[in-house]
């Protein structure tokens, strides 16, 4: 086959809890930006994301697996508030990172 070395394994994945999709590609891409920009306004920015999506990102993993990811305060007149992963988001994200890493340096063989 003339295409041979043009061909390599592709693959989405997600992790689930207890059936329920919880975390993807671009979940973890939304705890990343939370994680290093400490906010969600500034994360769904840099993103290219409404704050609402991503609030509502966090909504929809915290109910999947019923705890809460991240230490939300929220912004008012003083100034927008500070948000951070608490340990459940930090082992969550980590996870999905390390099962990422797994996957993708498994070589490809021809059987």
């Amino acid at each position: 086959m003339t295409h041979e070395k043009k061909l390599k394994p592709s693959f989405k994945f997600w992790i689930e809890y207890e059936g329920k999709p919880a975390l993807g590609e671009g979940g973890a891409e939304i705890l990343e930006a939370i994680e290093s920009e400490k906010s969600i306004s500034k994360a769904a920015e840099k993103l290219g994301m409404s704050y609402r999506y991503v609030w509502n990102y966090l909504d929809r993993v915290e109910k999947v697996i019923g705890e809460p990811i991240a230490e939300r305060h929220r912004g008012g007149k003083s100034g927008g508030g500070c948000t951070s992963l608490n340990e459940t988001g930090r082992y969550l994200l980590a996870e999905y990172k390390r099962l990422k890493q797994k996957i993708s340096t498994r070589s490809y063989k021809e059987e």
